[in-house]
C-alpha cells in the first residue's frame, strides 16, 4: 500500500500528452482523509461532551462536591494547555496522520480508564434500601424505631463493611483519564487541519474545513444526547438483577449508568483511529481548474518561518511574539471578549443541566437532553449564520466589531430575565427555611444522621426520610415497592407521607426558561466567526500561526481551566445540607434555590457583560484609529 503512494500521478509520454491517471489508493485521497477526520473528531468530542453531561451523576455516585466535579470537568485542559504550544513547532516535521492516530488511541485508553472506577467499585449503596417488602440491613433509616426495637451496629463496624478501597481511587482515576484525554487530543485538530490545507485544492479547502467545524460542533451535542440515554439505565444494571432495582430516575438518589457511554465512545475512537496508520506522510495535492490556471508563482507557498526554527529557538521566541501580539489593542480586546464567552460556555456546558435538574425538579436525563438537543444545536446554527452574515455583507474590521458588540448586547437582554425565572426551595423539615422544623417529634425514632430517602408529607412538607417524618408503617405495592408511609407523627399528628420529593413547584417555568436560554446560546455563538476573523486580520501574516496558538492557550488558561472550578465553588456556597457517609462529607443534598439561581446565572451575566465591554472598547479603538488615519490623509493632501 505504501509503495502505491504516487500511483495516482499523471505521467507524460514521449508525444508530450499525458497518460490517463491510474486509480488512486483510497488512502491517497484527501476526500477520504476528510471523512475519517470528521468521524474521529465527532467521536473524540463525544467523550468531552459526555463527561460534562455525566458530571452531576458522577458527583452523586462518588460523593463529590461541585468544586471537585468542576475540577474533574476541566482537568483535560491541563495536558492540552501544556502541549498545545508545541503543535505549531512540529507542524509538517512529523508524520501527521500517524501522530493523529497515536493521539486517538491514547484518547481511547483514557476513555476506558474513566469507566474503570465502576468495575473496581462495589454496588452503589444508598440509605433506606428496602427490598422484598422488608427493611434491609439499615432498617433504622426506613421508619421510626422505638428504643426497645433498636438494633444499632457500631458505626465503625458498619463503615468497615461498606468501605471499599476502590472508592478512594475513583476520583484520581477519573482525573488521570481526563489528563490523558487532554494529551491525546492535542494533535488531532491542528495536524488534521494543516494536513488537509496542504493537500486539498484551493476551491475545496474551505468546504473540507467547514465539514470539520460542523463535526466539531455536533460532537458535544451527541455527547450530551448519549449521556441523556445512558442516565436512564441504573448504574449497577450489570451487577444486580432487575428485581433488586427499586429506584426510579425521578428519585433524588438515582444514579444512571454514567460509565457505559465511555465504553461506547472508546470503541468509536478506536475504530476511527485505525485508518490514520495507513495514510502517507504526504500525498499528491488535489487539483482543480483554478489550480491548473494559476501561475507557478501564485501556487508556490511561502516557507513557514516557524518550520525554520529549532525547538530551542521556538521556545525562546514564543513569549516574545506572544507579548508583541498582546500589545496590539484590537487583538488583546478581542481575545478578552472571547475569553469571557469561553468562560460563559464552560459554566453552561458543565453545570446548566444540574441547574435545570434542581431548579425545575426534572430528571438528570431530561436536563441533559435540554442542553444537547436544544442549546448546542442552536449554538451551531448561530456560528454558521455569523459566518454567512460576515461573508454576505463583506464586513470590514470595524463592521465585524459592531456586529459582535450588537449581538452581545442582545445576549445581555436575553440572559438577565433568566435570573427571575425560578422558585424558592420547597419546605424541608429542619433544613429550609433555616431554623424551622419539628425534629424534636422524631427524636425518639433515633434516625441515623446519614439517612436520605426524601418523602413528601400530606401537609406538603418534605422530610429527609420516613424516619425523620416519624412514620411507623409502610404500605407496599404489587411489586413490593413502598407506596406510602403511614402513622407519621411529624405530619400533622398521624398523617401520611409519599415516597419522593415534594419538588420546588417550578416545573411549568421550564419552557420560558429554555426559550430564553436557547436565544442566549444562539446570539452568543453568532459572534464566533466574526471575532475569529478579526484576530486573523489584526496580526501580520507571518504571525497568524502564533496568534491562533496564543488564542487557544488563553482560552484554556483563563476560561476552560478555571471556569468549571469557579462555577462549582459558587454552587457549593448555596448548599444548605451536605450528605454524610461514615462521618465524611459527600455531595450536596439540598440547595438554596434562590441563591443557586442568582449566583450561578449572575456569574454568567458577569461574563456576558465582560464580553460586551471588550467589544465596545474594540469599536472605540477602531473608531479612534480611523479618525487618526483620516486626519493624516487630510494633512498630506
Amino acid at each position: 500500500l505504501w509503495g502505491q503512494s504516487n500511483m495516482g500521478a499523471e505521467e507524460p509520454n514521449p508525444t508530450g500528452s499525458q497518460r490517463p491517471a491510474r486509480r488512486r489508493s483510497l488512502f491517497n485521497s484527501i476526500k477520504f482523509f476528510v471523512l475519517c477526520h470528521s468521524l474521529l473528531q465527532l467521536a473524540q468530542l463525544l467523550v468531552s461532551g459526555y463527561m460534562k453531561s455525566s458530571i452531576s451523576t458522577i458527583e452523586r455516585r462518588y460523593g463529590l462536591s461541585s468544586q471537585k466535579s468542576g475540577m474533574l470537568a476541566a482537568f483535560n485542559e491541563v495536558g492540552n494547555t501544556v502541549l498545545i504550544i508545541f503543535v505549531s513547532f512540529f507542524g509538517s516535521r512529523v508524520h501527521r496522520p500517524r501522530f493523529i492516530g497515536g493521539g486517538a488511541l491514547l484518547a481511547c485508553l483514557a476513555s476506558l480508564l474513566m469507566a474503570l472506577p465502576h468495575f473496581l467499585s462495589g454496588p452503589y449503596e444508598y440509605t433506606d434500601h428496602i427490598s422484598h417488602g422488608k427493611a434491609s440491613i439499615d432498617n433504622r433509616s426506613a421508619v421510626c424505631q422505638s428504643e426497645s426495637n433498636l438494633n444499632i451496629k457500631p458505626t465503625n463496624q458498619s463503615c468497615s463493611q461498606q468501605d471499599n478501597p476502590a472508592q478512594h481511587v475513583a476520583y484520581p482515576l477519573l482525573l488521570l483519564g481526563q489528563l490523558l484525554l487532554g494529551i491525546g487530543v492535542v494533535p488531532i485538530q491542528p495536524f488534521g487541519i494543516s494536513y488537509i490545507d496542504d493537500h486539498a485544492s484551493k476551491r475545496n479547502s474551505p468546504l473540507y474545513l467547514g465539514l470539520l467545524l460542523a463535526a466539531t460542533a455536533i460532537g458535544p451535542a451527541f455527547g450530551f444526547i448519549t449521556g441523556s440515554i445512558m442516565q436512564r439505565f441504573y448504574v449497577d444494571f450489570d451487577k444486580v438483577s432487575k428485581d433488586h432495582i427499586h429506584l426510579t430516575p425521578k428519585d433524588l438518589r438515582w444514579v444512571g449508568a454514567w460509565w457505559l457511554g465511555f465504553l461506547v465512545a472508546s470503541c468509536l475512537i478506536f475504530i476511527t483511529a485505525l485508518p490514520y496508520f495507513f495514510f502517507p506522510r504526504s500525498m499528491p495535492k488535489e487539483e482543480d481548474a483554478d489550480d491548473v490556471e494559476s501561475s507557478p508563482d501564485c501556487t508556490k507557498q511561502r516557507p513557514d518561518p516557524i518550520q525554520e526554527l529549532s525547538l530551542l529557538q521556538f521556545l525562546k521566541s514564543f513569549p516574545h511574539v506572544a507579548l508583541r501580539m498582546m500589545r496590539t489593542p484590537i487583538y488583546l480586546l478581542v481575545i478578552l471578549a472571547q475569553v469571557n464567552q469561553a468562560a460563559l460556555l464552560a459554566g453552561l456546558a458543565t453545570f446548566m443541566a444540574k441547574f435545570i435538574e434542581k431548579q425545575f425538579n426534572r430528571t438528570a436525563s431530561l436536563s441533559t437532553m435540554m442542553i444537547g438537543g436544544v442549546c448546542i444545536p442552536l449554538a451551531v446554527v448561530g456560528t454558521v449564520l455569523g459566518g454567512v452574515v460576515m461573508r454576505r455583507l463583506n464586513l470590514s474590521l470595524n463592521g465585524a466589531s459592531k456586529l459582535c458588540a450588537g449581538a452581545i448586547f442582545v445576549c445581555l437582554f436575553s440572559s438577565l430575565p433568566l435570573l427571575l425565572i425560578g422558585c424558592s426551595t420547597q419546605t424541608v423539615d429542619g433544613v429550609f427555611p433555616p431554623g424551622s422544623g419539628s425534629l424534636s417529634c422524631s427524636a425518639s425514632c433515633h434516625c441515623p444522621e446519614e439517612a436520605f430517602n426524601p418523602v413528601c408529607g400530606s401537609n406538603r412538607v418534605e422530610f429527609r426520610s420516613p424516619c425523620h417524618a416519624g412514620c411507623n408503617n409502610i404500605q407496599f405495592g404489587p411489586h413490593n415497592q413502598p407506596i406510602n408511609f403511614t402513622d407519621c407523627k411529624c405530619v400533622g399528628g398521624l398523617g401520611f407521607a409519599s415516597p419522593g420529593t415534594c419538588g420546588s413547584g417550578c416545573s411549568h417555568l421550564l419552557l420560558p426558561f429554555m426559550v430564553l436560554l436557547a436565544i442566549t446560546s444562539f446570539v452568543t455563538s453568532f459572534t464566533q466567526t466574526p471575532s475569529f476573523m478579526m484576530i486573523l486580520r489584526t496580526v501580520p501574516a507571518e504571525d497568524k500561526s502564533f496568534a491562533v496558538g496564543v488564542q487557544y492557550m488563553m482560552f484554556r488558561v483563563l476560561a476552560f481551566l478555571p471556569g468549571p472550578v469557579l462555577y462549582g465553588s459558587v454552587i457549593d456556597t448555596t448548599c444548605i445540607l451536605w450528605g454524610k457517609k461514615c462521618g465524611q462529607q459527600t455531595s450536596c443534598l439540598y440547595y438554596n434555590l434562590d441563591q443557586f439561581r442568582s449566583r450561578f446565572l449572575g456569574l454568567m451575566a458577569v461574563f456576558v457583560g465582560g464580553a460586551l465591554l471588550s467589544f465596545l472598547l474594540t469599536v472605540r479603538v477602531l473608531h479612534r484609529g480611523a479618525k487618526t488615519l483620516q486626519r493624516r490623509i487630510v494633512g498630506i493632501i
